[in-house]
């Protein structure tokens, strides 16, 4: 198998953006190319089509790569639920939920074998597999039983390129300093430096890099310009950096507010609000900042019962329902549309000690939460005559009280979510990917606020993110040594299919 592994000095360096980078530059010059990460920790998950359970980053790089996902490019995922529990899912399924000693001491090992599988069918399938490592190689105390980055490393015999963000400061020390803490073989696996995330004049680091190079015997393959590209992040770490569109002095005609639950998930269900002109986006997370939005959001959580207590305690509760009455927009999406709801209940003590929860109210619905996940990709068409696409990835079953109108007329029979003026919410996650119905949805909102209404084409969401991919291609392949990552796998000696 040929094999090329983007491992990073920390979380949050630019390692999955790379690898996306390294998908789409590899097919468009002739290969079959497929990512893979053996174990994620993310909350930002994908669903294949066959219903699989996938991190976000995999998936990404996946379609960047001009492939359908499967469970095979991340055979582990684990989501993180509280309390040093994370849920298992493998192959896709949810398989448990393990404290960290029990995965990292007895799972992790069991599991090897299926890992293994996984990349015995991708290499009879690809040409080229482009390895994501996870965090850092060189934390010692997590290393005998890290099968996220060296390991898979020996076990693709894969070229290593080590990965550190100069935009955090004091990039010398932490390329040195992961370099120092790997072993020798681990070490002669490193083949390749990347700097990330660079903003100024490469000509002031070229000092710097001579002496990198001098002391580590490492090349440096590319200095990579910051690169604000439209590409969804998998770790929460990226809220903390996005470029929010913050409502200041009337810049933005609309004003946004998500609610940042504490274990928000699928976070990317909100990335095209950024682009929707005249919308400002800011995340909340206490009582004093949610002030008067022309839309509030409830987004999805990993843990709904948890994350609606929090929202009780901070007194955001009480301020979404004073909004309510003051004929606010309500939106919630998976999560957030349970909490819409009037009851949740969770006996089975499948997302809590168990109990009957009383909710938002804004909704007629009741949620019982059950041990089975319903994971799919689904389409439809809404109630508001637009075709959507999308994906469920929930616990809870949801059932209304009274007649309602339905969101979604599924094209399989089923229906979804309730749709109001004022209150709609949702199981579909992505569901703002579907351009022309936000565009009319803030249409109706930029109308009622006596503004024109925006007309025009709108890209397809596809549209956007193929244009995004072949930026990246074009913006990565200037700065970074292609020919010598090439000579690192032998891809030349791969016949293209």
């Amino acid at each position: 198998m040929q094999a090329i592994m983007i491992q990073g000095t920390s979380s949050d360096v630019g390692k999955s953006v790379l690898c996306t980078a390294l998908c789409r530059i590899l097919v468009n010059d002739g290969y079959r190319v497929a990512p893979f990460k053996s174990q994620n920790m993310a909350l930002n998950s994908y669903i294949t089509k066959d219903g699989g359970e996938i991190g976000r980053a995999q998936g990404v790089q996946a379609e960047a790569a001009k492939i359908d996902a499967t469970t095979d490019m991340n055979p582990i995922l684990l989501k993180p639920k509280g309390e040093m529990v994370s849920e298992v899912i493998l192959h896709g399924k949810h398989f448990a939920n393990m404290n960290a000693v029990s995965y990292r001491e007895q799972f992790v090992e069991e599991v090897m074998p299926e890992v293994r599988t996984s990349l015995e069918r991708l290499s009879e399938n690809y040409d080229v597999l482009v390895l994501e490592g996870a965090g850092s190689p060189a934390e010692i105390n997590l290393k005998s039983r890290d099968i996220a980055n060296m390991r898979m490393a020996h076990e693709t015999d894969a070229a290593v390129i080590l990965v550190a963000d100069i935009e955090r400061g004091g990039v010398f020390a932490s390329l040195v300093g992961t370099l120092m803490l790997l072993d020798d073989a681990e070490k002669a696996r490193v083949k390749g430096i990347i700097i990330n995330k660079f903003r100024g004049m490469k000509e002031l680091l070229t000092n710097g890099i001579e002496w990198l190079e001098e002391y580590t015997g490492i090349p440096v393959l590319g200095v990579i310009p910051y690169f604000d590209v439209q590409i969804e992040a998998e770790d929460s770490m990226a809220l903390s950096s996005l470029r929010l569109k913050k409502p200041q002095q009337h810049e933005f005609a609309i004003d946004v507010a998500v609610i940042r639950f504490p274990r928000i998930s699928n976070f990317t269900d909100i990335d095209p609000l950024f682009e929707e002109p005249g919308v400002g986006v800011r995340f909340v997370t206490n009582l004093s900042d949610l002030k008067n939005p022309d839309v509030v959001i409830l987004p999805g959580t990993k843990n709904t019962v948890e994350d609606f207590l929090w929202l009780q305690q901070t007194g955001l509760m009480q301020g979404i329902l004073q909004l309510a009455n003051q004929n606010v927009r309500i939106i919630g999406i998976c999560g957030g549309y349970q909490m819409l709801g009037e009851i949740i209940r969770d006996e089975q003590a499948v997302e809590s000690t168990g109990g009957t929860y009383l909710t938002l109210g804004l909704l007629p619905i009741e949620t019982t939460f059950i041990n089975s996940k319903q994971t799919v990709q689904v389409s439809g068409m809404s109630c508001t005559g637009h075709e959507i696409e999308g994906y469920e990835i929930h616990l809870g079953r949801s059932v209304a009280t009274k007649p309602l109108k339905p969101f979604i007329q599924f094209y399989d029979g089923r229906t979804d979510g309730v749709y109001t003026e004022q209150v709609f919410g949702t199981y579909v996650h992505g569901i703002f990917q579907n351009r022309l119905f936000t565009r009319d949805y803030f249409n109706t909102i930029r109308i009622q606020k006596g503004m024109e209404p925006i007309s025009g084409d709108v890209l397809s969401d596809f549209e956007r993110r193929e244009q995004a991919y072949e930026m990246l291609d074009r913006h990565v392949r200037e700065h970074l040594d292609m020919e010598k990552i090439y000579s690192f796998i032998s891809v030349s000696t791969v016949e293209k299919r």
